[in-house]
């Protein structure tokens, strides 16, 4: 089972759109349904499968997909057409084709084989990567396609691997063991035909599911009885809603209705049971989970697109080199230039009497000798660079690293490291994202009468503001804080409830609490030592809740709850009280309520409902209006204090009235058409006229860190909306509590609460409701933009915040009034958008994306979020409690909210610093090179004649300029991690684009005409006179070859110029490129073959190294050229300095601070290894004033451990540590 767990992280996030289905046999057709994920429409097949259990011939006609699944992209035969095509949609690989292609024709004047071997050596490595992650794609298909499944044959198991696994099949799971395909529960080991299941590889929810089986079924569970089973299923087609499934057991003349509570998803896993029988109903890339495989979306940084437009200017320029050099030739040749033989029998490239096709042929021969003004490289170092970025900066950060839960920062893509350091807009979550999701019982409000007497943090921050100073509550004897419970009230504790005026409507309150929900229960069955399994965290403490009330819920059934209950008859009696449950009304989105049906042991039937606020009051009795408007209050009053809140309500059912709705229940369950609206349909018969009991308030704590995180980013010119599905009240708390929202900041709420719109409403009309909220929206849209601008156009005008519930927002975003809600927007420094769905989430995002055109990044923590995660630039998941499919679906992942500020103030800025530098760099040196091959053409006639060597040019980019380049990317640092986030307005620098504007590129492109015409002028006019030790002129592979020496020195001296801090890394990759050119061209120029080019280069350096000459040259050239970006930078640094420069200029004189004593907050008692880990941490590092903490070497952990006495894993590269350590130690002595 080892497979699943490697393909775990590469399983595709699960996405609500795309479903794919197949048309098989069947013997009637229905009408095409649909299921509404996220906003969108998903259609699916119309009719439905019939699949003949235990039964392989009847199933054959059918010729259902086989089990075998493949998550490879190619095969033996698609992989070199379909791999090159994905090479070749780079339009900079398509260019060196194209040159690749010329270069073999005889206009070209450089040998084809320079430029074909640079190109394929790029093609190679990309291959190579991609065949490899393919290769490891199919040893893990390989791998889950083996995994051994237990399959009736006859009257007995047999062992096949799952590939061989055939829909109609019946199959045997045990414990712990995954589900090989989509399977219809039959029976399971557990006696009430019951199995728990973990989600984990679906939705990252380890919170374990039940399954129940339907009762006709149980008795299939031995093989001799499963023999017997020969049922035919009549279900819908494959699709990928993975919450829904519609179909019939047709068995032995009786039709059973089947729902999603018993079919066994692939991928999931058995839990708490021995083992289980079951039907295969979809098999290999028709399982649910397969439909819904999908990558990661392609997101390509802003800069990345800034790159191409770069890369369009560079063809412009070569375009209009070429085409001057053609016009130049077309003009030149001339037969009076007779010594050059321009005969009757020249070729056409070089025919006086055919202009126009001399200048076309010499503008195809000038491609080729400019090819190299775009370098082949770029890209290959660029993803080199922001690779080693994410996983050895990003990944390893132990400042966002999490201990708690052992959970480091994660970098799942490294194509956007750079657009962290542009970030302009952030949109958020706020449950699990702002605050911990760790749901604690707080308060509550029962028949009218406030209970619990604790503060919030929230209510301590707001008092806080006011000036006002609260007194900190002593807490009471029976007050209990436990995980999901921290309450303290007298009058309700032990037993203390019976004593209350309203006792009656109190154990109402906690047998809802006990009764109404579908927690599992797990462990022993002591209030101490169970452990409650939840599909939220809300729900286990709502029970946790119960039981410290004394109502103790410690064990389930399929049809019965058992609560232990104390003080309710008399105070210190304890019963144990079986509940019989005979219908569960599932929460949903839609919903936004939960029921039980349950019958008392006396015989009364009772509905138990919980839910949203706005839900339950429209579906309450007549009556009882002074504990509706009282519990209203309460209710406002627990969101300002920023709670989460539900309202708890029952009912009293007749005998008569419960079977005649149950039969509409069970009518409804059996429909294989639109079932879940039916049963919406069918619950709102008997959830009406429902009693109020009360309401419970939940505690979600802020994330510690948040305010100051928020703060920070905000002094660094980002702006943070909350995007919440939470009341307005809580939302603008929790706004509050984080400092988005102040007192000194000027308002704006657009709420659909108003009394105008309550009563337009009331009359039922939703026409005229929809017209009146869009006109009254519209209303507040444009008086707050005038406001505001009003506001902007004074000197001290306060800030702005803008606070909007969903409902409104449904019409803001109307493509009518969406322009003036998002120049208000824009003008606020904070946005919070309550009562959202994740559709409206997405809408947001994609409005300022797409609208302002400006950099956005959203972060969020549950499956809710993904739509919002996708929509944005840059999508940030938290590794929170609410599973794992927002990090599934974003691009970088963290545990903590406040890590932000290293991932944006550091990690992005500097990467966008570095990726900066890198392109501009290129940019540089190879138009540069290029231009003076362009001045070499003025002096040829425009002929096309090379100045430098055949490979000379190919290796000009793959080895003697490219390490210094990458270790730019990698180490250069402007300021400290710890003077990043001090000054964080150093980020508007990245915000404002300030290192990649056109500006910054022709600055460049002004210094490279310079060196160029400084490199190609002085070395020629100071050689016409010079001559060699045999008194010999020189020639032009003795000018190209110091001319190529004084490029090489002086391009890689140029890359320090750029540098901000300058490490060893730096010394020996420009010392080892220039190293390099001079090793190169000693071998080359000493070798000569008899069929090749060489010739030209035979003994030139042996020739030059000789004169005084080229030693002169060599030093005074890069001097001569450098002096321009020398004075440049001077005056730069001087009159005109980055932000980043005055802050190296305040602080230059202070090392470093990179104590690793603080990176890691370590609890008082720790575990060995993280005793261990932690001493590791403290050990001391290599340290360079120079370097900082993207420098840090974590690599000499073991060499220290060993001095320290601590045990620490070998690295290869101590190796090198301590052979250096001794040579140093040596040259010491000596």
């Amino acid at each position: 089972m080892s497979g699943w767990d490697r393909v775990r992280s590469s399983r595709s996030r699960l996405r609500g759109a795309g479903g794919y289905s197949r048309h098989t046999n069947m013997s009637e057709r229905q009408p095409s349904y649909r299921s509404v994920r996220l906003g969108r429409i998903q259609p699916q097949a119309p009719g439905h499968r019939t699949i003949y259990c235990n039964d392989r011939e009847a199933n054959l006609p059918v010729r259902f997909k086989g089990n075998s699944i493949s998550t490879t992209k190619y095969n033996i035969f698609t992989f070199l057409p379909k791999g090159l095509f994905e090479q070749f949609r780079r339009v900079a690989n398509l260019y060196f084709l194209m040159i690749s292609i010329l270069s073999t024709t005889p206009m070209s004047p450089v040998n084809p084989v320079t430029n074909v071997v640079p190109l394929s050596l790029v093609l190679f490595v990309s291959l190579v990567k991609e065949a490899f992650e393919d290769w490891k794609r199919l040893l893990n298909d390989r791998v889950i396609n083996s995994t051994p499944i237990d399959v009736l044959q006859g009257q007995r198991w047999e062992s096949i691997p799952w590939r061989k696994l055939q829909v109609g099949d019946i199959v045997k799971i045990r414990q712990d063991g995954f589900f090989p395909a989509d399977i219809l529960f039959l029976a399971s080991s557990n006696p009430d035909g019951v199995c728990y299941i973990e989600t984990a590889n679906l939705d990252g929810e380890t919170n374990l599911k039940i399954r129940k089986a339907l009762e006709r079924t149980w008795d299939y569970l031995t093989p001799e009885k499963a023999s017997e089973f020969k049922g035919e299923i009549q279900c819908e087609q494959p699709n990928n809603s993975l919450y829904t499934f519609t179909g019939n057991l047709n068995i032995q003349k009786q039709t059973l209705p089947l729902s999603p509570n018993q079919l066994l998803l692939r991928g999931c896993s058995l839990r708490n049971t021995e083992y289980i029988v079951g039907a295969v109903v979809f098999t290999g890339h028709e399982t649910k989970v397969m439909m819904n495989a999908m990558n990661v979306p392609s997101k390509r940084s802003t800069l990345e697109r800034k790159l191409d437009k770069l890369i369009l200017a560079l063809f412009g320029t070569l375009f209009c080199m070429c085409l001057i050099g053609a016009i130049g030739s077309g003009v030149f040749i001339n037969s009076k230039y007779y010594y050059l033989g321009l005969g009757e029998s020249v070729e056409s490239q070089f025919n006086p009497n055919n202009r126009f096709v001399v200048a076309v042929l010499t503008m195809f021969t000038l491609i080729t000798l400019y090819s190299t003004i775009i370098p082949i490289s770029l890209y290959v170092s660029i993803e080199m660079v922001k690779f080693i970025q994410s996983t050895q900066y990003i990944n390893k950060d132990l400042l966002m690293y999490h201990s708690e839960t052992n959970t480091p920062a994660l970098a799942r893509t490294s194509n956007l490291n750079e657009e962290l350091g542009q970030v302009e807009y952030i949109f958020s979550d706020k449950t699990g994202t702002l605050t911990r999701n760790l749901m604690e019982f707080f308060k509550c409000s029962i028949g009218g009468e406030v209970y619990g007497t604790g503060i919030t943090e929230i209510e301590r921050g707001g008092a806080e503001r006011k000036g006002m100073k609260i007194e900190e509550v002593p807490r009471s004897a029976t007050a209990i804080h436990e995980k999901g419970f921290n309450f303290d009230d007298p009058r309700l504790m032990r037993g203390a409830w019976r004593n209350e005026p309203n006792s009656d409507t109190l154990k109402e309150f906690f047998r809802c609490l006990a009764i109404c929900h579908t927690v599992l229960p797990e462990g022993d069955e002591s209030p101490e030592k169970i452990a409650y399994q939840a599909a939220s965290p809300d729900e286990a403490a709502l029970v946790t809740a119960a039981k410290n009330f004394g109502f103790f819920f410690y064990r389930r059934t399929p049809t019965t709850i058992m609560v232990r209950e104390s003080h309710v008859e008399k105070m210190g009696k304890i019963q144990d009280v079986s509940y019989e449950i005979l219908n569960v009304l599932e929460f949903n989105s839609t919903r936004k309520r939960q029921s039980v049906i349950c019958r008392y042991p006396n015989g009364r039937l009772v509905l138990y409902c919980k839910g949203a606020d706005t839900v339950i009051y429209e579906r309450l009795a007549e009556g009882n209006n002074g504990i509706k408007n009282v519990s209203r209050e309460h209710l406002e009053q627990f969101g300002s204090s920023g709670l989460r809140t539900l309202c708890l309500a029952y009912r009293d059912l007749s005998t008569e009235l419960y079977e005649s709705w149950n039969e509409k229940f069970i009518h409804a369950k059996s429909s294989l058409r639109d079932r879940e609206k039916k049963l919406d349909e069918v619950s709102e018969l008997i959830e009406k006229d429902l009693i109020l009991i009360g309401c419970t308030a939940i505690e979600d704590k802020l994330q510690e860190g948040v305010p100051s995180c928020i703060e920070t980013l905000s002094r660094a010119g980002i702006k943070i909306w909350v995007l919440t599905g939470d009341k307005m009240e809580t939302a603008i708390n929790i706004a509050y509590a984080c400092s988005l929202i102040n007192n000194d900041m000027k308002q704006f709420i657009i709420s659909s609460e108003s009394d105008a719109i309550r009563e337009v409403e009331s009359r039922g009309d939703p026409v005229e409701t929809a017209r009146f909220i869009k006109d009254t929206v519209k209303q507040e849209l444009r008086k707050c933009l005038e406001e505001a601008e009003h506001y902007l156009h004074t000197v001290t005008g306060p800030k702005l915040a803008l606070i909007i519930d969903g409902k409104c927002l449904m019409y803001a975003l109307d493509p009518s009034l969406r322009g003036n809600l998002l120049q208000l927007s824009l003008n606020c420094s904070s946005v919070v958008c309550c009562r959202v769905s994740p559709l409206q989430k997405a809408q947001v995002t994609s409005l300022v994306k797409k609208g302002a055109k400006k950099i956005t990044l959203s972060i969020g923590d549950g499956a809710n979020d993904v739509s919002m995660i996708q929509a944005a630039h840059v999508g940030v998941g938290i590794s929170g409690l609410e599973g794992m499919q927002a990090v599934m679906a974003s691009d970088f992942a963290i545990a903590q909210f406040s890590y932000l500020t290293d991932l944006l103030l550091v990690h992005g800025r500097w990467s966008y610093l570095r990726i900066c530098k890198v392109v501009t760099y290129f940019f540089y040196k190879n138009l540069t090179f290029t231009l003076t091959q362009f001045w070499f053409t003025f002096q040829t006639g425009f002929s096309g004649q090379r100045f430098y060597d055949d490979w000379f040019q190919s290796l000009f980019n793959v080895i003697f300029t490219a390490l210094p380049v990458i270790i730019l990317g990698l180490f250069d640092k402007d300021v400290s991690a710890s003077l990043s986030k001090k000054y964080p307005e150093l980020y508007m620098e990245g915000i404002r684009n300030s290192f990649f504007k056109w500006r910054v590129v022709g600055v460049w492109a002004f210094f490279s005409v310079y060196q160029s015409l400084i490199f190609y002028y002085f070395v020629t006019a100071s050689s016409r006179n010079g001559h060699n030790l045999s008194g010999r002129m020189f020639g032009l592979w003795d000018v190209s070859t110091m001319t190529f020496t004084c490029v090489v020195v002086t391009v890689n001296v140029r890359l320090l110029m750029a540098c901000n801090s300058i490490t060893r890394w730096h010394h020996i990759s420009v010392g080892g490129s220039i190293l390099a050119w001079f090793v190169f061209i000693f071998i080359y120029s000493g070798i000569m073959t008899s069929h090749d080019r060489q010739e030209n280069e035979y003994f030139v350096i042996y020739i030059l190294m000789s004169t005084f000459y080229f030693y002169f040259t060599l030093l005074l050239v890069p001097i001569v050229a450098l002096l321009g970006d020398f004075l440049y930078q001077g005056i730069q640094r001087w009159f005109f300095p980055y932000d980043y420069q005055i802050i190296q200029e305040i602080h230059r004189h202070e090392p470093d601070d990179r104590s690793r004593a603080q990176l890691l907050e370590i609890p008082n008692r720790l575990t060995p290894d993280e005793e261990r880990s932690y001493a590791i941490a403290r050990l001391p590092r290599e340290t360079s004033r120079h370097t900082g903490f993207a420098f840090d070497s974590p690599g000499y952990e073991s060499f220290f451990a060993s001095q320290a006495g601590v045990y620490a894993p070998q690295k290869a590269w101590d190796v090198a540590r301590r052979a250096s350590m001794r040579t140093q130690r040596a040259s010491k002595k000596n």
